[in-house]
């Protein structure tokens, strides 16, 4: 990782008489590793020193336009939706942003993710997105694709997940009826325990073999 991370203080645009270019970051990681924990922390960490933001998510846990973990932070965001022109959002906002915060990214559309990317180059706007990489077949989201292609500088976070096994946690497994499906729609959100979908983390081991464990937490 470099030495400059989400966290980093960066001054306001005109503030330090400096200028560095803006950036495209993507974090990622499986499910409970703290993705949506550290967008509040970045979002924080920039708005203390003065920078002007917007948070954006889609299809948050909580059901409604917020970044929520599972820790119990929370913050609003604003919901994008499929048609939403992010690039067009920004360009109108005044005053001007220094930077986005772009929690869930994993359900964006790639033409939203190429708008990140122009807002980096175009509008000296930092992005810092965070999201899954894989879906629930193994499988990259689109979204998460084309930011593996775009993103400046990528980093998977280090917060350990466990499988039931005690193996790290790689892959985002989901359960019907205490099933693992290999099959079915991309996006299907689920994340409470009375839901009859849920989702489990597995080790690449488990995964594969489709086991669940007796006694697997379940997210």
């Amino acid at each position: 990782m470099s030495d400059l991370s989400a966290l980093s203080s960066v001054p306001p645009a005109g503030v330090s008489g400096l200028h560095r270019d803006a950036v495209l970051k993507f974090f990622y990681g499986p499910m409970d590793c703290g993705k949506s924990t550290l967008a509040l922390q970045t979002n924080y960490n920039h708005a203390r020193q003065g920078r002007k933001g917007m948070v954006l998510t889609k299809h948050d846990r909580s059901g409604g336009p917020r970044v929520t973990s599972r820790i119990g932070l929370g913050g609003d965001a604003l919901e994008v939706v499929d048609d939403l022109d992010i690039e067009t959002l920004v360009r109108g906002t005044m005053p001007r942003l220094d930077y986005l915060i772009c929690d869930e990214a994993q359900f964006y559309t790639v033409r939203q993710i190429e708008q990140l990317a122009d807002l980096v180059d175009d509008c000296d706007v930092d992005v810092y997105a965070f999201g899954l990489a894989s879906d629930f077949k193994s499988e990259l989201f689109p979204a998460t694709r084309r930011l593996f292609e775009l993103a400046d500088e990528v980093f998977r976070l280090q917060v350990e997940v466990l499988c039931w096994c005690g193996r790290p946690g790689q892959l985002n497994a989901r359960t019907t009826g205490g099933e693992l499906q290999r099959a079915g729609e991309q996006v299907v959100i689920a994340d409470t325990d009375e839901a009859p979908v849920r989702y489990q983390v597995l080790c690449r081991r488990h995964y594969r073999s489709g086991d669940l464990g007796s006694k697997a937490p379940l997210y």
